[in-house]
């Protein structure tokens, strides 16, 4: 029974007592607190005098002096439950909002949603599994990833074997160039050929083979970046060359800059970028002071779960689905809506994978080896509201090579800002039309043209973005209009197309 429940332990204030405030009552120490919570089950007493059992005493007096501050406290405390929770104090004091209104929304952590969203997401995901394991069966199999034709790829590795050497061959004519053996002239056309050549080399070897799809999107993915490579070797230094002129004509850059402009030609810096997860080409860059071996082999272990993963979802979801579907741009509308609806949810799953396997695990792994110290592979392209936001943000080595090499050279030469936006998207729409195209065998510029169509795509969210003045909506319109329609749609062209030419057993 409680204490207030009982007339003989009923409690007059003392004036002391009566006279604090409600305020104070509330700012009561913690150990004022937990000798009412005693009093309230009756073992006030107990409660107090087993708070200094432990307490060697000096003395008697000493003892009752404690005993009379404790009784003080427990007296205190139980007065301040007597007034501070009494029907007549207020219980609402001050303007408050509801949690998920949209002023206070973002002003607390939402953890507990976030866990009931893994939650439902497990639960419903584990549903389509199993539906999908009885309707289908196991369609896991080797063909996709490793099949006869795997055994046939040797062209294509020994083509990824060697080109290196075209790396080689832009060190040997920065080199001659360096000693000025060449002309400013001889020397930029030399490297247009040099990096023509090592995109066509590997094209070529493709078509004339009857390789494997992943084989094919993987030697391609190869020379692009050997390519954007060797444009920003060939560029950099042809950059560098310019500075040092300046400087022998007393014309130096600012020192305010704080930029080391010493050119000089270093075969160790130029195997070190052409390894390194980066586009751009410096002399130096900043590196990490250690290499962590255990945390090497976890992010390893993540790459091998998570690219089994992929292709669990791949063989297991989007073929069925493709194969039991028409052409999206044939047949019925409502088809071919719902037919994109359903394939939108396992290709972004197989999109997220992707870039957690590349951009996050696999670009981590390698800069831990070389102890690249840059690490900014990405940024929070998930927050984006807009299409532009979101190509700044999602590949950041792509993104710092087109701004360096493409986007400020328009610029400087006076092109227009919208100009220099339009090349850019046509060089990365060329890159993807090649990496998937050309393993493919097939030249429908569906890659090409979807990338081109980011270009209105950005004006459309840029201005639905100034419209609702809402970074949520606009994050909502910029999901519905990129991943939830537009990557599904050109899925769909492509596996059609592919099915079409090698028959209906897919890739």
């Amino acid at each position: 029974m409680s204490v207030l429940d009982t007339p003989d332990n009923h409690i007059n204030p003392s004036p002391s007592t009566s006279a604090i405030d409600s305020s104070d009552l509330n700012g009561l120490s913690l150990r004022r607190r937990s000798v009412a919570t005693n009093s309230d089950q009756g073992t006030s007493s107990t409660a107090v005098e087993s708070l200094h059992a432990d307490r060697p005493a000096d003395s008697d007096g000493a003892n009752r002096e404690d005993k009379k501050i404790d009784n003080r406290d427990g007296q205190v405390a139980r007065s301040d439950i007597k007034f501070t929770y009494r029907p007549s104090v207020p219980a609402h004091v001050k303007v408050k909002e509801s949690p998920l209104s949209s002023g206070a929304i973002f002003k607390q952590s939402h953890a507990g949603l976030f866990n009931l969203c893994i939650v439902v997401l497990v639960a419903v995901n584990s549903r389509l599994i199993i539906e999908n394991i009885m309707k289908y069966g196991w369609l896991i199999r080797t063909g996709f990833w490793f099949s006869s034709k795997s055994l046939r790829d040797w062209p294509l590795f020994m083509c990824c074997l060697t080109l290196p050497v075209f790396a080689l061959a832009a060190y040997l004519v920065e080199k001659l160039a360096y000693r000025k053996y060449l002309s400013e002239p001889i020397v930029v056309s030399l490297h247009i050929i040099i990096s023509v050549v090592a995109v066509v080399y590997p094209v070529s070897v493709i078509l004339s083979c009857d390789s494997a799809f992943v084989s094919g999107v993987t030697l391609m993915l190869f020379a692009c970046i050997v390519w954007l490579k060797l444009v920003s070797y060939a560029h950099t230094n042809y950059d560098m060359r310019a500075v040092a002129k300046s400087v022998e004509k007393g014309e130096a850059p600012s020192a305010a800059l704080n930029v080391d402009y010493s050119y000089d030609v270093n075969f160790k810096s130029l195997v070190y970028f052409m390894i390194a997860p980066t586009l751009c080409y410096q002399p130096s860059y900043p590196r990490t002071p250690c290499i962590r071996k255990g945390w090497l082999v976890h992010q390893f272990i993540k790459l091998v779960i998570f690219t089994g993963l992929m292709g669990f979802i791949i063989e297991q979801y989007i073929n069925p689905i493709i194969q039991n579907s028409q052409h999206p741009f044939k047949g019925n509308l409502l088809y071919g809506i719902e037919r994109v609806l359903k394939l939108s949810v396992p290709n972004l799953y197989v999109w997220l994978c992707m870039f957690y396997c590349f951009f996050h695990l696999w670009l981590n792994i390698l800069a831990e080896l070389l102890r690249f110290g840059d690490r900014e592979f990405y940024k929070d392209w998930w927050n984006a509201k807009t299409v532009e936001e979101y190509w700044r943000m999602w590949n950041m080595p792509v993104h710092k090579w087109m701004v360096r090499h493409i986007y400020f050279p328009c610029l400087r030469h006076n092109i227009p800002k919208g100009v220099a936006i339009l090349i850019a998207f046509f060089v990365s729409a060329a890159f993807h039309e090649l990496c998937i195209a050309v393993p493919c065998h097939i030249f429908k510029l569906w890659a090409f043209l979807g990338i081109m169509f980011q270009i209105p795509l950005v004006w459309i969210t840029n201005v639905l973005q100034q419209k609702f003045k809402s970074s949520m909506v606009g994050n909502m319109i910029f999901w519905s209009m990129f991943c939830i329609f537009g990557q599904p749609i050109c899925v769909l062209l492509y596996y059609h197309d592919l099915m079409n030419r090698n028959g209906k057993d897919g890739i």
